[in-house]
């Protein structure tokens, strides 16, 4: 690849990116199903950020090659008429199975290009825009593009500027599309306190039948909004993992997702990272994973001001239910009773200490708990794991399908 990438720059009149050269010489003979990793935050090694001229040369480099099955673009400088030279690629590569443009600057132009060179594609699985503006306009053209699209099963679009019209929009196409296994709605621009959002995306869950894995995170949902998106749950049968991150939810909320997981055995991964389910939130999931049929597996709990009373609640809970193996909670109010408790739990082997984000210790005959990196990883569907952002080697992974890995990302 790195002849013909050398031979277009020379055709074109485009300086030749060492970096793209260098990759590109790494990457041959390496046979099929290649991931060409062109990232703008390489740390080992020295980088030019990709500009839309290098997008050009590269999508024509890319155009009839049959190995190359995922592009890594994150954080470069890829702006529209970057885009537009993606949508080519992808309406005339036949074996693309994974785009990632995290953190670029494609706005409402460049998102209509990409959604509609998906419109007849049958090869593209997975797409992550998370961080490119294309706001209201440009995620109405991804809406458009799924009721149409029958390969795409993996959509990110958080931190798009999204607004109440297109969160509508996918919910209402998520009723009938039967192809996409994942989407990531997380941090739109929402302005209206009557959580409409919310409310569709309740009535899609008790219809939908193959959505996986649903992000909702920094959205501004309270008790209210997740009571409604509870009773949609309650009809569904294939969601397995909630993300609730960082929004209002508390107490109340708690109770309502309780019921849910009392209920449906299908949800295993439940995150309510930087909510205020407080101790009788926390109490509630409590009771609820101590039955047996329950089958959440992971949960995600940190900064909800949780004390002693909640926290070993879970802790006893766990013991009686095998199924949950992961859970996480730094950022609660963490008294001695919490740190013996969650130090009997690792020293009994019932957590694994890849399993959680704490680590006891004990000094002077107390014990306390220290923070260790680890968290759900998001962005992939269906398994919680640990690792950095974009790391799929990850040691210590929850699988739920050994195909896939979660990236993590901070709140």
């Amino acid at each position: 690849m790195e002849g013909v990438y050398l031979s277009l720059c020379n055709e074109l009149r485009v300086s030749v990116n060492a970096y793209i050269s260098q990759v590109l010489r790494e990457t041959q003979n390496c046979g099929r199903g290649i991931s060409l990793k062109l990232t703008g935050n390489e740390r080992l090694k020295e980088v030019a950020r990709l500009t839309d001229s290098d997008l050009l040369v590269l999508s024509k480099t890319l155009r009839n090659d049959l190995t190359v099955s995922a592009l890594d673009l994150r954080y470069n400088c890829i702006s529209d008429d970057g885009a537009r030279y993606l949508a080519d690629l992808i309406q005339e590569n036949m074996v693309l199975q994974s785009l990632d443009l995290m953190g670029n600057n494609i706005e409402v132009e460049g998102a209509e290009r990409i959604a509609k060179s998906l419109h007849q594609n049958v090869t593209l699985k997975r797409l992550r825009m998370t961080g490119n503006k294309i706001g209201n306009r440009g995620a109405m053209h991804f809406a458009s593009m799924m009721q149409n699209n029958t390969a795409l099963e993996e959509l990110d679009m958080s931190d798009c500027d999204l607004g109440t019209q297109s969160l509508i929009a996918f919910a209402i196409v998520l009723n009938t599309n039967k192809n996409v296994r994942s989407i990531n709605i997380s941090r739109p621009l929402l302005f209206s306190l009557q959580e409409e959002t919310t409310v569709h995306m309740a009535q899609m869950l008790a219809v939908n039948q193959t959505l996986k894995e649903l992000h909702m995170g920094k959205q501004g949902m309270t008790d209210s909004g997740v009571e409604r998106l509870c009773e949609g749950l309650m009809s569904n049968h294939t969601l397995r993992y909630l993300d609730l991150r960082c929004n209002r939810i508390t107490r109340d909320g708690a109770k309502s997702l309780a019921e849910v997981l009392k209920q449906n055995n299908t949800l295993e991964i439940l995150d309510l990272s930087s909510n205020r389910i407080e101790d009788e939130g926390a109490i509630c999931l409590s009771e609820a994973i101590a039955l047996t049929h329950c089958r959440l597996r992971a949960l995600s709990i940190p900064s909800n001001n949780i004390g002693t009373a909640g926290l070993v609640s879970l802790t006893k809970a766990m013991g009686k239910n095998p199924h949950l193996t992961h859970i996480y909670i730094w950022g609660n109010r963490l008294e001695e009773p919490v740190c013996v408790a969650f130090s009997q739990l690792i020293a009994r082997g019932t957590l694994l200490k890849e399993h959680t984000d704490v680590f006891p210790y004990e000094v002077d005959g107390h014990f306390y708990l220290a923070e260790v990196f680890h968290g759900l990883r998001r962005h992939y569907y269906w398994t919680p794991s640990i690792g950095e952002d974009g790391d799929t080697a990850s040691n210590a992974a929850l699988e739920l399908n050994p195909s896939h890995s979660l990236d993590l990302q901070p709140c």
